[in-house]
């Protein structure tokens, strides 16, 4: 399926590589800016995606904190990855969790898009401003808690689908919605630029775990592939989402708990790193901030967890868990 040539370890021109991706235009998307980064790093390089569809994106209509944390997004590709038909997986690092299958690692992550959140309205109204009642579509729970907690007056509806089927459903005759809330690094890959569009500042609402970031995992002992990855690999942002993703993994959360986690590499080799737990209803919301260096992201959401338990965090979880 794949010729191979070896120099020095690493892969080489006229090399085929196979990556896996899931099938919509987002991923795919992300895919392509995958291929673009090796070719330019490996000129001549042969590059086919193939596309994997996983379970969720067949439960289309399943509330995503039924099915979040489970590896919904990632299993079928990664299954492919383990079986050697593919040589890599392309994951928004949102989508993966935080324990991955034995025999496979993240290898490398690209740099990062903006992991804001952005709002999307109807008309230009801001929040602050929509009637009481007014209905917001998001099927996240972290930007529900965050919703409720600064803009009680609003109602959330789940809102499930790509980012298209998601602004069509907002666009609609007879909308049930006022607006809705998206991940800024899904307009900008897809070149989309929505009016009414307004991002929320980190002091709003925090991102969660790894949005905005591009991972490539691959097999433990593939030192071809890994050698390739290494090329595009950008240590900044690996080292934001590394402490975002060791923040989850302590809190035992994943896309169906409220838990939110900004990383943000700074000038002078520093790395602060914003963590969240709310309630579901969004009274109850437990923030810590902390500042630690690039080179230790682990022991700096150590640090964030110890502040964010010390602060009620634990009761907190016990009620997202209910």
């Amino acid at each position: 399926m794949r010729r191979r040539e070896r120099a020095g370890g690493g892969v080489k021109e006229r090399e085929t590589v196979v990556i896996g991706t899931r099938g919509s235009a987002l991923a795919l998307a992300q895919a392509n800016l995958v291929c673009r980064a090796l070719r330019e790093a490996v000129p001549g390089l042969r590059l086919v995606l193939k596309a994997i569809r996983t379970t969720g994106d067949r439960l289309t209509e399943a509330s995503l904190k039924r099915i979040a944390g489970k590896g919904v997004f990632t299993k079928e590709i990664e299954t492919a990855l383990m079986a050697g038909r593919i040589d890599l997986a392309v994951h928004s690092l949102k989508d993966l969790p935080t324990s991955l299958p034995r025999g496979l690692r993240l290898g490398a992550v690209l740099r990062r898009e903006d992991p804001r959140d952005v709002y999307i309205g109807r008309d230009a109204r801001p929040l602050a401003r929509l009637p009481a009642g007014a209905v917001i579509g998001t099927s996240s729970p972290r930007r529900v808690a965050q919703l409720r907690a600064r803009h009680p007056h609003l109602r959330t509806k789940e809102l499930r689908g790509n980012l298209g089927t998601r602004l069509a459903k907002l666009g609609a005759a007879g909308s049930p919605y006022a607006g809705i809330v998206v991940a800024q690094a899904g307009l900008s890959r897809l070149g989309l630029r929505p009016r009414h569009a307004r991002p929320f500042p980190t002091s709003e609402m925090v991102s969660a775990p790894g949005q905005g970031a591009i991972g490539i995992e691959i097999r433990e002992g593939d030192s071809r592939v890994a050698a390739l990855v290494a090329r595009i690999h950008h240590a900044r942002s690996a080292a934001e989402v590394a402490a975002e993703r060791a923040l989850l993994a302590l809190l035992g959360g994943g896309c169906a708990l409220p838990i939110a986690a900004r990383g943000e590499a700074l000038a002078g080799g520093r790395l602060r790193l914003t963590g969240l737990i709310a309630s579901p209803d969004g009274r109850r919301i437990v923030r810590a901030r902390a500042m630690g260096r690039l080179s230790g992201p682990e022991p700096l959401a150590a640090r964030v967890h110890a502040a964010l338990l010390a602060r009620g965090g634990r009761a907190v979880l016990r009620l997202a868990l209910r």
